[in-house]
């Protein structure tokens, strides 16, 4: 589960060459610009990850002029971005705790304070731009797809030893999920199942590729209960079209087989019968750790461009195999967002 806001300890300050009023502050995997002299190395601090969303509410004030947004399904607030300051990136926001009365006897290192702030997931208005007419929130067996980024746990870095792994890339667009159960074939978005109204442009995917009739052979010839595909639709019309599409196009990146994700070799085998694209798989190897030892070693891996010359947004690691990981409590999984992409994103 991703912490937007937690309580977490800073590890390094760091000067910027030639600014008086700001310096550089490390905590977990990310850097920070704050005032100088706010904080010290070994401080504890509230640090909000970027993409959060923040309530009105005093101590965000000084946020209005850059980060102000007005959202028909969030209302207002303040969306956390990476930001650039004297040519230093600056992923997220630290401030002191005894800013908030509320967790004044809160000092415990990770405690996710998300809730007891009112912070909320800056999300994309989905329903608006790529679903449809929203009929429900999530079938039980499509889990949200919001990898943990290896910044804000570095030590999943080290869950990987001995593991053979898998990098794919980070596809550019907007989660789409179909699944089969009980209750029948769903269609669904990032939070929202759908109907078939004429109004999604992935239901117009689904029937171009003709899914259903595939997933419902499938499931059917291979005694199935229960199967889910979820994917990356990219499409002209979604988030700037950096892979450069003239139509639209899913990206697979998970499927599930009775409530459990299956491995690379079986999504590539289900992805080869039902004639679905997945998302490039760039390298294959074992005991990550011995090669990318890192945060800094796998941002420079997540670095680089589209085939159509946009900016990737980087890159997700996982074990060939699935294995659960108790640090994030799932399977072990995580993504390397290309810093170059964020800052080439941010609107």
């Amino acid at each position: 589960m991703r912490k937007l806001a937690s309580i977490q300890r800073i590890w390094k300050i760091e000067p910027i060459e030639g600014a008086d009023r700001i310096e550089l502050a490390y905590v977990l995997g990310w850097q920070c610009v704050v005032n100088k002299d706010k904080f010290q190395p070994n401080d504890l601090a509230v640090y909000f990850e970027i993409d959060s969303f923040l309530p009105i509410r005093k101590e965000f004030e000084f946020l209005r002029a850059s980060s102000y947004r007005k959202s028909d399904v969030l209302g207002e607030g303040f969306r956390l971005r990476t930001m650039r300051f004297r040519e230093k990136l600056s992923q997220g926001l630290l401030l002191p705790i005894d800013q908030f009365p509320e967790l004044t006897d809160i000092d415990e290192i990770g405690k996710d304070v998300s809730d007891i702030i009112g912070v909320r997931k800056w999300e994309i208005e989905e329903k608006i731009t790529t679903g449809g007419t929203v009929i429900g929130t999530l079938p039980l067996d499509v889990p949200h797809t919001d990898e943990t980024r290896v910044q804000a746990e570095p030590e999943l870095i080290n869950d990987f030893a001995g593991l053979e792994y898998y990098i794919s890339t980070k596809m550019d667009g907007s989660s789409h999920s179909v699944s089969l159960d009980e209750d029948g074939f769903h269609v669904t978005g990032h939070n929202y199942e759908y109907k078939d109204d004429g109004k999604s442009a992935f239901y117009d995917l689904v029937k171009r590729e003709d899914i259903e009739n595939k997933v419902r052979k499938y499931c059917a010839k291979n005694d199935i209960r229960i199967l889910t595909i979820q994917g990356e639709l990219c499409a002209p019309g979604i988030q700037k079209n950096r892979l450069k599409l003239t139509r639209p196009e899913w990206y697979v990146f998970n499927v599930r087989i009775e409530g459990k994700r299956v491995g690379l070799k079986r999504m590539q085998e289900i992805c080869d019968i039902f004639g679905l694209r997945m998302v490039p798989v760039e390298e294959v190897g074992t005991d990550l750790p011995s090669k990318y030892p890192t945060v800094d070693d796998l941002l420079k891996r997540a670095d680089g461009e589209y085939p159509g010359g946009g900016k990737k947004e980087g890159i997700v690691i996982r074990p060939t195999e699935p294995v659960f990981c108790d640090r994030i409590s799932t399977d072990l999984s995580m993504k390397v967002v290309n810093n170059n992409y964020l800052l080439k994103n941010e609107e």
